[in-house]
């Protein structure tokens, strides 16, 4: 990318996001944004052309069902209900593959996924695994998420799921995961609006300053688990990427087969993510995300910038929807309103704000005596690197 110019205010003249989004992105001379260029980047990098892609597609299987004989699965499916997952299973059940279909329910599962769920299983005979968190576990660490006002509360149920995932894999001696992520319509995300994934270390900091109950049962995906994995061979394989991947028409697709029902939004099989995404995103942390998922389809071809901005003006929530739902989860969190209200008040946090793997204090116990001086400093210079 060359030629960029940081604008003091200013829309991408390509997808919709703007400086509002973020406040590093930077234009070329035609006013294409950085993250437009790095959407190129990516799809060049991990989307092949249509006929390198299918000999890659077809090796793949090939070697899945190779390292499957004599086993009673071949791979293993993460199954949320969305339509990324059950697209996965759809091909899968064409590439006549062995999956075991993996849930993982963090409570916070809508009707309308479970019965995706249910539908798909059982038109394709998958056998499906769900792993039910502990409940109580999970809603302490959600809520010190809350409390700490850092942007990623979801990285819990990330994290949770590559752990069973890979606990599961190790369990029944499979090689390959098949996932859903895609370039095509989830290229494009701000990198301040989430942070890694993987990280138990800052997970268990969160915990420590802000959660009360004891952690014996989360999977964590801590050192341990992961020199397994990178001794293991274990792959992950994102195979929506060579496959030609239009959204709209994977979801008729859907319906036709499995009568799978839409949810509208993305990622919205989930309650909680909804409600993450619909009201505390915007509401205190300034993110509307479908900008992002709307600006990676726009990207790939599938959504034109002007039906973009118009769906920007369909609200997330109807407002009886919204005090519907927000009772619903508040209930659920054991948070009354005034409570809530609170920490929605309390000023935002960095993930870095937070003890990390790979930082120097993680490394090199020893020097752990010496963070409260070395925050006091960042506190006081405005250094978020450490």
């Amino acid at each position: 990318m060359q030629h960029l110019k940081k604008r003091t205010y200013r829309q991408c003249s390509n997808c919709i996001l703007d400086t509002n989004d973020d406040a590093g992105i930077e234009f070329d001379e035609n006013g294409k944004c950085s993250h437009c260029y790095y959407y190129d980047e990516q799809y060049k990098l991990l989307v092949p052309g249509a006929e390198a892609a299918q000999q890659l597609l077809q090796r793949k299987i090939a070697q899945i069902k190779q390292a499957g004989k004599g086993k009673k699965y071949d791979c293993i499916i993460g199954i949320s209900g969305g339509v990324d997952s059950s697209y996965v299973a759809y091909l899968a059940h064409q590439f006549q593959l062995r999956p075991l279909c993996v849930h993982f329910d963090n409570g916070w599962d809508s009707e309308l996924a479970v019965k995706n769920i249910e539908n798909l299983v059982t038109a394709f005979k998958f056998d499906l695994y769900s792993y039910v968190i502990d409940w109580e576990e999970f809603k302490d660490l959600q809520l010190a998420y809350l409390k700490a006002s850092v942007v990623d509360i979801e990285v819990l149920t990330d994290h949770a799921i590559y752990g069973v995932m890979f606990q599961i894999a190790k369990e029944n001696r499979i090689q390959f995961v098949l996932a859903g992520h895609n370039v095509v319509t989830e290229g494009i995300l701000p990198y301040h609006w989430t942070y890694n994934k993987k990280d138990y270390v800052n997970i268990r900091e969160i915990h420590k300053k802000y959660g009360v109950k004891t952690l014996r049962s989360f999977p964590f995906l801590d050192r341990k688990m992961k020199q397994f994995i990178k001794k293991s061979g274990i792959e992950f394989i994102n195979y929506l990427n060579w496959v030609s991947y239009n959204i709209e028409d994977v979801k008729q697709l859907l319906q036709r087969e499995i009568a799978w029902k839409d949810y509208g939004i993305k990622h919205n099989e989930s309650i909680w993510t909804r409600f993450y995404q619909g009201y505390i995103l915007p509401v205190k942390f300034n993110i509307d995300k479908r900008k992002a998922h709307f600006s990676s389809l726009i990207c790939s071809g599938q959504m034109t910038k002007e039906e973009a901005l118009a769906k920007l003006q369909q609200p997330v929530y109807q407002p009886s929807q919204l005090t519907q739902e927000m009772d619903f989860v508040l209930k659920k969190l054991s948070l009354s309103k005034e409570e809530f209200d609170e920490i929605m008040k309390r000023p935002i946090q960095s993930h870095l704000d937070f003890g990390r793997e790979g930082s120097v204090f993680h490394s090199y116990p020893v020097l752990k005596p010496f963070r409260p001086l070395w925050e006091r400093f960042k506190k006081i210079t405005g250094i978020r690197k450490a």
